[in-house]
C-alpha cells in the first residue's frame, strides 16, 4: 500500500482478512452457522425466534453498577449463569441480540473469554465490568440469554438485552437487576464530581471527603451558624421534622464577591456530611443537573453542590430549544417530593443575575446567606489560618498594620499574600527563611501596585459588580502616589475624590 504507514498496512489487512473469512463462510449453498449465533440458537432452542428482545438502555456511568448487579443476580439461589464473550472484528459495531438470533446482518464473530473494563466502584477500588457478552441464563423463568453491550468505539451507550422470554417475564427480570443497581449503587454515601464527556454524557469520579475543619471557616460566628443550621439542623433532626409534618428538601444559597470563601464553606459542609451522597457540579457539568438530580433522588440523603451557578444561569448552548440552567435546576428541585432528604447548595458571585428567576419560583431556596469580604478580625484570623505552616515573625503591632492594609480584601487575595511574603524571604536568606514584616510589607506593596491590577482582580479584590467605584474599581488604579502604606479601601477612596 504506498503511502501507507506500517500501522495502516496492518488494519488494512486484518480488516480484509475478517471480510474474506465472511465470504468463504458461504458453503455448499447456505451459510454456515456463526459459532456465537449458534451457541445462542441452540441455547434457547426452535421457539426463540417467535418472542421479542426486550431491551433496556442505562446511562454510561451506571456501567459498574449494573456489573454490581449482575455479580449479586448471577449468584441468588436457583439460578444458573455461563458468561461468553464476543469477539467482534475491527470497525465493526457490536452486534444485537435480535441479529444473533435472526442471523441477519452480522459480522464474523467469536467466542471468547470476556472483554472487560475496570472502573473503580469506589474511592480506592475498581471492578471488572463486562464490555460485550451473553450470559446463558436457566432459572424459575426458564432457560434465556441476557446480553451486555456496553460502551465501545463504534457504540457510545449502555444496553443490556433479554431474548427467550415472554414480554412480562423478561421485565420483570429487568426490574429485578434495576433494584439490585439501586440497592448496591456503589456511589452511595460517597463524595461524587459529576462531569461531561466530549461526546455530551454525564461522567461521575469519585472524591475526596474535604478535611476542612470548622476552626479553618473563617467567618462570623452568626453567619456560620445559620449555614449550620439550614444545612447540618436539618440532617441532624430528620426524624422529628418528618414527624411534625415538616419538608426535608431544602436551598441554600451562598453569595457574595469572589473569593470570600463560598467554596471554602461548602467544602466544610460536604466534610461534615457523613452518610449523605454529595454531588458537585461546577461549570460545563451545571448541563448535567438533570441527570444529577435524579440520581441524588434516589441515593438519597443527598446533597447537590453547584458553584458558580451565575456563569451559566442564561446559557443555551444546548441548541434554541433547550433552557437555561438555572431552570432546568428549579425545575429538578420541584421534582423532589417534599419528603426528600436532599440539600441544593448554590454559589453564586452575582445574585443579582439569579434573583429574578429565584424569587418568580418561591420556595426552591430556602436560605440566602451572604458571604462578604473579611472584616478586621476575619482577616487577622485569616493571616492565623494561611500562615499556621509558614515561619512568621510578627509581632501584634506588625499583625494590626497588616490586618488594616488589607481592608477590603478578600480571603483568596490574604492567602496569596502570605505566599509572596515567603517567597519575599526565600530571596533574602534561602537556608533559613523567615517571615517577617520587612517581607509582609514588600509583597502587599507589590500586589497593591497599579501594575498588579489584573492580580487583584483575579484574587477577588475589586471586582464586586456591586461595590465597583466608577472608574472600574481596583483593577484601574493610576500608579501609587502618596504614602507607601496605603490601605486597599484608602486607594479606592482615592479614585472617588
Amino acid at each position: 500500500m504506498a503511502g501507507a504507514s506500517d500501522s495502516e498496512a496492518r488494519e488494512f489487512a486484518t480488516a480484509f482478512r475478517s471480510f474474506l473469512e465472511w465470504v468463504h463462510s458461504e458453503q455448499d449453498g447456505g451459510r454456515r452457522r456463526n459459532e456465537v449465533a449458534a451457541l445462542v440458537s441452540d441455547f434457547l432452542g426452535d421457539g426463540a425466534s417467535g418472542l421479542s428482545v426486550v431491551a433496556r438502555s442505562l446511562a454510561v456511568f451506571e456501567q459498574v453498577n449494573l456489573q454490581t448487579a449482575l455479580n449479586a443476580w448471577s449468584g441468588e439461589p436457583g439460578r444458573e449463569v455461563a458468561v461468553h464473550g464476543i469477539s467482534v472484528p475491527p470497525h465493526h459495531s457490536p452486534v444485537s441480540l435480535q441479529q444473533l438470533i435472526t442471523g441477519e446482518g452480522m459480522p464474523p464473530l467469536r467466542l471468547s473469554a470476556p472483554a472487560l473494563v475496570d472502573l473503580p466502584n469506589g474511592p480506592k477500588s475498581t471492578l471488572a465490568c463486562l464490555r460485550l457478552a451473553a450470559l446463558l441464563v436457566n432459572d424459575e423463568h426458564g432457560r434465556y440469554v441476557v446480553m451486555v453491550i456496553g460502551p465501545s468505539e463504534h457504540h457510545q451507550g449502555l444496553v443490556v438485552e433479554i431474548a427467550g422470554l415472554s414480554v412480562d417475564a423478561a421485565q420483570a427480570v429487568h426490574a429485578r437487576l434495576g433494584e439490585l443497581r439501586r440497592a448496591l449503587n456503589v456511589y452511595r454515601g460517597h463524595v461524587i464530581d459529576v462531569g461531561l464527556s466530549p461526546m455530551g454524557g454525564v461522567t461521575l469520579d469519585f472524591g475526596d471527603v474535604p478535611a476542612t475543619a470548622r476552626e479553618d471557616v473563617v467567618l462570623p460566628e452568626a453567619v456560620l451558624a445559620r449555614v449550620e443550621r439550614h444545612a447540618l439542623g436539618v440532617a441532624a433532626h430528620r426524624d422529628a421534622l418528618l414527624e411534625a409534618g415538616q419538608h426535608l428538601k431544602r436551598g441554600l444559597l451562598l453569595y457574595g464577591p469572589p473569593g470570600t470563601g463560598k467554596t471554602h464553606t461548602t467544602r466544610y459542609l460536604i466534610g461534615q456530611m457523613d452518610g449523605y451522597t454529595r454531588l458537585l457540579l461546577t461549570g460545563r457539568a451545571l448541563h448535567a443537573i438533570g441527570s444529577a438530580a435524579e440520581l441524588a433522588r434516589d441515593l438519597q440523603p443527598a446533597v447537590l453542590v453547584l458553584e458558580d451557578v451565575d456563569l451559566v444561569a442564561e446559557d443555551r448552548s444546548f441548541g434554541p430549544g433547550s433552557s437555561p440552567v438555572l431552570f432546568d435546576l428549579l425545575d429538578a428541585m420541584d421534582g423532589a417530593a417534599a419528603d426528600a432528604d436532599l440539600l441544593f447548595v448554590l454559589t453564586t458571585n452575582r445574585a443579582d443575575l439569579l434573583e429574578p428567576a429565584l424569587a418568580a419560583r418561591p420556595g426552591r431556596v430556602d436560605v440566602a446567606i451572604e458571604i462578604d469580604l473579611p472584616d478586621p478580625d476575619a482577616r487577622k484570623r485569616l493571616l492565623a489560618l494561611y500562615g499556621h505552616s509558614v515561619p512568621l515573625q510578627l509581632s501584634d503591632a506588625d499583625t494590626l498594620e497588616i490586618v488594616e492594609r488589607t481592608d477590603g480584601v478578600t480571603a483568596s487575595f490574604i492567602k496569596e499574600l502570605l505566599r509572596r511574603a515567603m517567597l519575599e524571604s526565600l530571596h533574602d536568606d534561602p537556608s533559613a527563611p523567615v517571615v517577617t514584616a520587612a517581607h509582609t510589607s514588600r509583597a502587599l506593596d507589590d500586589l497593591l501596585d497599579s501594575g498588579q491590577r489584573l492580580t487583584r482582580s483575579l484574587l477577588g479584590v475589586g471586582n464586586d459588580p456591586e461595590t465597583l467605584p466608577a472608574g472600574g474599581g481596583l483593577g484601574s488604579l493610576p500608579p501609587q502616589r502618596g504614602p507607601a502604606r496605603m490601605s486597599v479601601n484608602q486607594r479606592v477612596r482615592r479614585i472617588d475624590r
